[in-house]
């Protein structure tokens, strides 16, 4: 019999030392693991199957009804590609990788894509002739290399990461301009209903917004730790791009016309905010829409009775189709040690089928996220599991909301506003939006950013809580990861 280590769980609290807490939730829960390669991660099959749970909920929510199709491009960008849109090539370019001519033989150097707006759109400059081509909505599944990252962080932040990328053509701007919105509270719906994940959506500042982008509006969902996390964002790109890459087409009235373009992305960062939202001491929580399994029966074996409860857990098993179910039938480690692993690796519903509950017909049902128990004969066990999936996927949504909301503070002044940054509050108030501005509450502040200006933004009156000129909007502000 192997030996069942004792230092299997988790070791600090997540109150006491987030960081450390966190990281030791995605190692222990089997989610990811460091790489060799610095700066990197590898994500691992229970952390991978939330990946495909959100490709699965994107594809069917997202692509098919607007109508956006998937596509594949180019991992490397030429240099001159890069080079074409100025304030988009200086915004990204302390992050990009680069291949030398010395390296890929090629006349010029090859940059490893940090986002694909100019792979794409060198493509979208052939197939665009015509009003009839547009609106061109294609999308992508791919990773991308931001060089700057130096501290890694699994699933928030690392030089490699995982995500999807739309980019749209328009023939005008109100169109191009509604769906950039549209696509950002479908983010919002895929937040809540597969993540149980409340977001803010809004408007970034000026000085926050994408590099080449015209207008960026962004999802921010807001940690225990009193940080908040982009969680995906999308881009009126206005028209700059369609000129640097000479993107046009005949418009009816049979004259030349440059469209409009957006682009819209989230990744897997979306992972660690779902693991530092709902997860426990205990280890991972994690929303049954997204769980790798949804149940894992353990058999409480006596060798007098293993062979009668083994075929009722058997039973219970084929009865629970259409769910995710692993019956741990290891013989090598104890039920309470099972129970333990399953906890830390957040199966959602634990069924505990023992001697006694085979005499009496029954299973005992437990929730990870509460610990509560209950009783349901076999023949109700598939109807009990059902409705405690459903009931936790409500109630954790339902408590991150309660956090969410109870983190907002609205500051009338400079003090009120620094003390609730310095409790770590995300913190509504009105403010100038001037960039200069923007840079010297973060110094002031140690660090606290702008995150947005909420989407029903409306005009204000009174002058920025900063620097005392007219201000121009509310903004939401807190510190960040």
């Amino acid at each position: 019999m192997p030996e069942e280590k004792k230092d299997i769980g988790i070791t600090v609290k997540k109150q006491d030392d987030l960081p450390e807490w966190y990281e030791q939730v995605c190692l222990k829960a089997e989610l990811a693991e460091f790489s060799p390669v610095k700066g990197c991660m590898v994500i691992r099959p229970n952390g991978y199957a939330i990946w495909e749970a959100v490709q699965a909920y994107f594809n069917a929510n997202i692509i098919k009804p607007m109508g956006v199709k998937n596509a594949y491009f180019p991992l490397f960008i030429p240099e001159s590609f890069f080079h074409k849109e100025a304030e988009h090539a200086e915004g990204f370019s302390p992050e990009v990788a680069w291949l030398d001519k010395e390296i890929t033989g090629e006349g010029e150097r090859l940059a490893v894509r940090p986002t694909s707006e100019t792979i794409m759109y060198d493509s979208y400059s052939r197939w665009i002739r015509s009003h009839k081509d547009l609106p061109l909505r294609i999308n992508q599944w791919c990773n991308v290399v931001r060089w700057e990252t130096q501290a890694t962080k699994l699933f928030l932040r690392s030089r490699e990461f995982l995500w999807q990328e739309g980019h749209c053509v328009y023939a005008t701007e109100e169109e191009c301009e509604h769906e950039t919105i549209e696509y950002l509270k479908r983010y919002a719906t895929l937040c809540k209903e597969l993540l149980a994940l409340p977001v803010l959506i809004g408007r970034k500042t000026e000085k926050e917004k994408f590099a080449g982008a015209k207008t960026t509006y962004t999802i921010e969902a807001f940690m225990p730790d009193g940080k908040a996390l982009q969680c995906g964002t999308s881009h009126n790109l206005g028209q700059g791009f369609a000129k640097a890459f000479g993107i046009s087409f005949t418009g009816k009235d049979e004259k030349m016309h440059t469209p409009w373009q957006n682009s819209w992305g989230l990744s897997t960062r979306l992972i660690g905010a779902v693991i530092m939202t709902h997860s426990d001491d205990k280890g991972a929580v994690l929303p049954p829409a997204i769980a790798h399994a949804h149940v894992a029966i353990v058999p409480i074996i006596f060798e007098d009775s293993k062979e009668e409860v083994m075929e009722v857990c058997k039973t219970v098993k084929d009865r629970l189709k259409g769910l995710s179910v692993i019956l741990d039938d290891r013989d090598d480690y104890t039920a309470g040690w099972k129970f333990n692993e399953w906890e830390m690796k957040g199966v959602p519903i634990r069924i505990e089928i023992g001697p006694k509950d085979v005499a009496k017909k029954q299973v005992v049902i437990v929730r990870r996220d509460s610990g509560k128990k209950s009783v349901a004969s076999i023949d109700e066990a598939y109807k009990e599991v059902s409705v405690m999936l459903e009931s936790m996927q409500h109630d954790l949504y339902r408590k991150a909301e309660e956090f969410l909301e109870s983190s907002i503070v609205e500051a009338k002044s400079w003090k009120e506003f620094t003390d609730a940054i310095q409790k770590r509050k995300l913190v509504k108030g009105i403010f100038c939006g001037e960039i200069e501005c923007e840079d010297t509450i973060k110094d002031k502040t140690g660090g606290a950013s702008s995150r947005c200006i909420p989407l029903d933004d409306e005009p204000v009156e009174g002058n920025c809580l900063h620097c005392g000129n007219p201000a121009q909007h509310k903004i939401f502000y807190s510190k960040s990861y």
